[in-house]
């Protein structure tokens, strides 16, 4: 029995409660305390459990029934971060720390914030043991939303669902199906007394979440077998829960900013000539675009590791004039080997001589059906096998490919019922911490497909080590985000997966992806114009933009459904590249700090969550903190809706005016704002009526905003003309972060970077605008910054220290504008009324 229980629980200005129960009643045997100077042992009955204080708002949980605690090991978080302790104030019942109070009273572990808020309290028998199955069980208080568990479907709130934790390879899924592909067994509290708070349950097997949907007012989640061993993370904001979940389960590395740009795919492109074909078209129709994907088509008879040399007789040719079109190619290499003994094939005979293969009970090799026949799979558990198949990417990487498309890695079965590999197949686990020891499927199918990213990414750090690996993979679990990025899978081509698309890109965000990607315009099926439009227009906003569809789909192209459509895409694939220094800002914060790039609006806003709009607005979303995106509710329909703007300031994105602003008619088919405030207020914010319309997506700016843009490029790889251009919109915590790198190396991890923070201070005359101090050694590629200060009514008198700049006053847009040479650049300006 692998009762390794674990709860790694993180509380801080918050109450949390934590209940620990056996299924016979707590008051017959009294709990055992004994106290530890990083925690404390509980013993009662024949349950031992452990609490331990990794830091002051994140407590690990342990538990065992044969009192011996399990294993310390875990695929999710590093050992060095297990490792972790703060010391503790002991207590007759428990423990402090400088932010939590954890304490056992009547057999339940409960834990608070240092004011006595619960955070989470544990319900009637809050642990259940059936064999080796287990479940927790804790009070879910009647305000409290829940988020996170990565992709899955049913909605942006997880309250009142059930979900399972097993990787299926989910073709064409609807929003009610579940499981899908990934399996991370975290989430997110929002909304209770303590604030957010998080809890990660770090058991690969088959294990399960139920949110009041079995049982009323009870959260329960467990697993049929594997370690009791979770973690409880305190915020109190939905933001500190994040960062402190990413620095458990680690952060996603910094992509290259060629992985920002728009990505061309199709299953598939069938030869070179088409490839070559698809870019020229690309580029005379002047749609920026960074990536091109080859799906399975580019292989020998779909095995991976081989070329397709009739259909693609030049690779590295192809790839290098792509290249001086700045375009880069990235190619898929799924998991499964074909069975080709006797035929040459080097995947297969170097695997067998490595014993790097999965087994059968028996000891044979496991083989089964997937898209090259007959197929075996490496044993992604054993350190030596992953180091096996990344040095199969050596080829690739000669020919220049940029990075690897990790599919089917639930692990998919043909033919098969249950869609993936039977239980009782045996993976050799030699690696990490782990003792050396061999598991069933039951017990690694849920880590098969993030190992397999990881022995990809770090192949293509090794044979490249001075760039950045690009990985995607379609399975993943809990920590998968330090080698991958991801996408939603097989989806749909209609307008209920457009707006499912937005929800789980924001769950995967809160569970540490931060790069995630839908496929623009659906997988399956094939999209009427007006949904490719506005799939084009959201996918914009995206942090990964890949358009991608199956074969025997109706093309999907920027310009398949003519000249007015394509002038609507490109316009927003072009604003894309226009935020590209915001874009690439936020990216590098994401590193740092395991922030999303594409969040909840209640991530920086918390009282968001309760605006009388948010129902029916589950979708809308920000980009950092600065861009609000307001979809509309219903986007098949015509219908005018009515949309709410969290509290503070907000400026219309198209037109740079505030919210509601009345807007002159539109002149020359030029684009204008669709809203209109309808001069409401509610808590927290403002009413806004909106009437949808194709060519226009409700975008704001938070007043308290100094965006970073730049001119529009074909390619990231083209250096943009013209300066840089920041857009400041005054108000309360007035800031905006410049960052910039060579956008492709590892330089920046050695101080070959630029980062400058730019704040303004709204004054009685007008408006100051700092400019801080540079770190890092990387010179810019602009050599002039052009400043617009928006809502500026009247004239304008503008000054760096004591010298004049001239300047540009828009009564119209409302505007000052003028621009400072980058290298005389002051410290501060000051914008003023005369």
């Amino acid at each position: 029995m692998h009762t390794r229980t674990t709860v790694r629980t993180a509380i801080a200005a918050c109450a949390m409660s934590l209940s620990i129960l056996a299924a016979a009643p707590l008051h017959a045997e009294p709990a055992a305390i004994a106290a530890r100077n990083d925690g404390m042992d509980i013993r009662q009955g024949s349950l031992r459990i452990r609490v331990l204080a990794l830091t002051d708002d994140v407590l690990r949980v342990t538990l065992s029934t044969n009192g011996a605690l399990p294993e310390d090991a875990s695929w999710a978080v590093p050992a060095g971060v297990r490792a972790r302790r703060v010391g503790v104030q002991a207590g007759p019942t428990g423990f402090a720390t400088r932010s939590l109070r954890v304490d056992v009273q009547d057999g339940r572990l409960v834990v608070s914030d240092l004011a006595g808020k619960v955070i989470s309290a544990d319900a009637i028998d809050p642990v259940k043991l059936d064999g080796h199955a287990f479940t927790l069980r804790k009070a879910m208080p009647q305000s409290e939303h829940y988020f996170g568990l990565g992709d899955k479907t049913g909605g942006l709130d997880r309250r009142g669902k059930s979900f399972i934790n097993w990787n299926t390879d989910a073709f064409g899924f609807t929003s009610a199906d579940d499981p899908i592909y990934k399996s991370i067994p975290f989430f997110i509290g929002v909304g209770g007394a303590g604030g957010s708070y998080g809890v990660f349950l770090d058991n690969t097997y088959r294990s399960w979440f139920d949110f009041g949907h079995r049982e009323d007012g009870v959260l329960a989640f467990g697993a049929p077998d594997g370690p009791t061993d979770y973690y409880l993370i305190h915020g109190p904001s939905t933001a500190e829960v994040v960062r402190r979940y990413t620095d458990l389960t680690g952060k996603a590395p910094l992509v290259p900013r060629w992985a920002l740009g728009y990505q061309q795919s199709r299953y598939s492109y069938m030869s070179g000539d088409e490839l070559r074909q698809v870019v020229a078209r690309l580029r005379a129709e002047r749609v920026p675009t960074d990536v091109v994907w080859l799906d399975i088509d580019w292989q020998d008879r779909n095995r991976p590791f081989t070329v397709d040399r009739k259909a693609f007789p030049d690779m590295t040719g192809l790839i290098r004039d792509l290249g001086h079109q700045g375009v880069k190619v990235i190619t898929i290499s799924d998991l499964h080997v074909a069975r080709a003994a006797g035929q040459g094939h080097a995947p297969y005979d170097t695997g067998v001589q490595a014993d790097a293969f999965v087994r059968n009970p028996d000891g044979s090799t496991y083989v089964a059906p997937v898209w090259p026949g007959d197929s075996v799979f490496p044993d992604f558990t054993q350190a030596r096998t992953r180091d096996w198949w990344g040095s199969l990417f050596a080829e690739q990487v000669r020919m220049g490919v940029a990075g690897s498309w990790n599919d089917m890695n639930e692990p998919a079965i043909f033919n098969t019922p249950t869609k993936t590999m039977p239980l009782d197949t045996r993976h050799r686990i030699d690696s990490d911490d782990f003792a050396p020891r061999t598991a069933d499927h039951r017990e690694i199918h849920n880590v098969y497909g993030m190992q397999n990213t990881r022995a990809t990414y770090d192949g293509l750090r090794k044979l490249a080590p001075g760039e950045r690996a690009v990985v995607m993979t379609r399975a993943s679990y809990a920590g998968g985000q330090r080698y991958a990025v991801t996408w939603t899978g097989d989806n749909l081509a209609t307008w209920d997966h457009l707006k499912l698309s937005v929800q789980q890109i924001i769950n995967l965000g809160l569970s540490g992806f931060s790069y995630g990607a839908a496929d623009v315009s659906g997988f399956a099926g094939g999209p009427s114009p007006d949904l490719l439009t506005r799939w084009f227009e959201i996918g914009a906003f995206y942090p990964l933009f890949r358009n991608h569809s199956a074969k025997g789909t109706p093309r999907v192209e920027p310009w398949v459904d003519g000249a007015a459509h394509l002038r609507i895409r490109r316009r927003f694939v072009e604003e894309r590249y226009k935020l590209m220094p915001y874009l690439y800002a936020l990216a590098e914060q994401n590193a740092r700090t395991g922030d999303p790039i594409l969040r909840p609006v209640f991530y920086d806003y918390p009282s968001a969550l309760n605006l009388p709009c948010a129902g029916q607005d589950a979708w809308t979303f920000t980009l950092g903190r600065a861009l609000l995106v307001l979809p509309p509710p219903h986007p098949e329909s015509p219908q005018g809706y009515r949309t709410c703007l969290p509290e503070g300031g907000w400026f219309d994105y198209w037109t740079g005016l505030p919210a509601g602003t009345p807007v002159p008619a539109a002149q020359d088919g030029a684009i204008q704002s669709a809203t209109q405030a309808t001069g409401e207020a509610h808590a927290g914010g403002s009413f806004v009526n909106e009437t949808p319309r194709l060519d226009h997506l409700p975008v704001y700016v938070r007043a308290g905003t100094i965006l970073p843009r730049q001119a529009v490029v074909q390619s990231t790889a083209d250096t943009p003309r013209g300066p840089l251009m920041l857009d400041v919109y005054p108000g309360p915590d007035c800031t905006g972060e410049l960052y910039v790198d060579d956008g492709h190396s590892l330089a920046f991890e050695k101080g070959g970077y630029l980062r400058q923070t730019v704040r303004c201070t709204v004054r009685p005359d007008g408006v100051a605008i700092e400019f801080g101090p540079r770190e890092g050694s990387f010179a810019p590629w602009w050599r002039e910054v052009a400043v617009t200060v928006h809502g500026w009514q009247g004239k304008a008198d503008v000054r760096a220290g004591e010298r004049k700049v001239a300047s540009r006053v828009d009564a119209t847009a409302r505007t000052v504008g003028f621009t400072l040479d980058d290298a005389a650049q002051a410290g501060a300006v000051l914008v003023r009324r005369p």
